[in-house]
């Protein structure tokens, strides 16, 4: 099955309120896409949040997903994104990201999921914005950060992906994250001692279902806003 992640005004589909360079959106629609479930797709400009993204979800951060009418869960709103990804993929998982056959595996990616989100996106934040955070030069963030890459490169050493031979759920919602770490200093990145990590990196941002999901659209307006002259 194709992934697809189509931008349409067609009601019946389920709404998702994204950003395209926002990891948290990057990592659903990449689950969206995998399970070739059609949503709506609404790009959000962060400094113009549509009025409806904020009725559905008032704490006004992206991903957002609102399932329409016609649905079982008519008009419920999903607005976590590792929500998303598994509503998504437990409708349909083709590649087994969710490890049907596997439940200690997928807990284990349970686990490096929590410590992305937990712990080393704190530390991110930190490192890429650390202008905000004056308490500590830059490279005492990027020190914070490499607690957590050392332990995906040596998971990446012993094998392709993070819990396996396979891709599955933790690649995908960690992936994102990294490709952030790595754009603040890409020098300082490629040149670390994370050789797997890089090419684990480097295999996601050049697959198919990443370019798919990373296409430009301009910013979703409802009908009622005024357009510009």
């Amino acid at each position: 099955m194709q992934p697809t992640i189509h931008s349409t005004m067609t009601s019946t589909h389920p709404i998702l309120y994204s950003f395209r360079r926002c990891p948290y959106a990057m990592r659903a629609r990449l689950a969206i896409a995998s399970s070739g479930i059609s949503v709506e797709l609404r790009e959000v400009a962060l400094k113009d949040k549509p009025a409806e993204m904020l009725q559905a979800s008032p704490k006004g951060t992206v991903p957002v997903l609102v399932l329409p009418a016609s649905s079982e869960k008519e008009g419920q709103v999903i607005d976590e994104s590792r929500d998303i990804m598994r509503w998504a993929l437990r409708l349909n998982d083709p590649d087994n990201w969710l490890c049907a056959d596997d439940p200690d595996r997928l807990w284990q990616g349970e686990a490096l999921i929590q410590e992305n989100d937990a712990v080393f996106k704190q530390h991110l934040d930190r490192y890429k914005y650390f202008e905000r955070y004056p308490d500590h030069p830059q490279h005492y963030y990027r020190e914070q950060c490499e607690v957590t890459l050392v332990k995906l490169e040596r998971l990446l050493q012993q094998h392709a992906y993070l819990t396996g031979e396979q891709r599955r759920l933790a690649d995908i919602a960690i992936f994102p994250f990294i490709r952030q770490f790595a754009h603040v200093d890409r020098e300082w990145f490629y040149n670390a001692p994370y050789p797997a990590l890089q090419s684990w990196l480097d295999q996601h941002l050049n697959s198919e279902l990443f370019i798919r999901v990373m296409q430009k659209s301009s910013p979703w307006q409802s009908i009622s806003q005024p357009q510009g002259d």
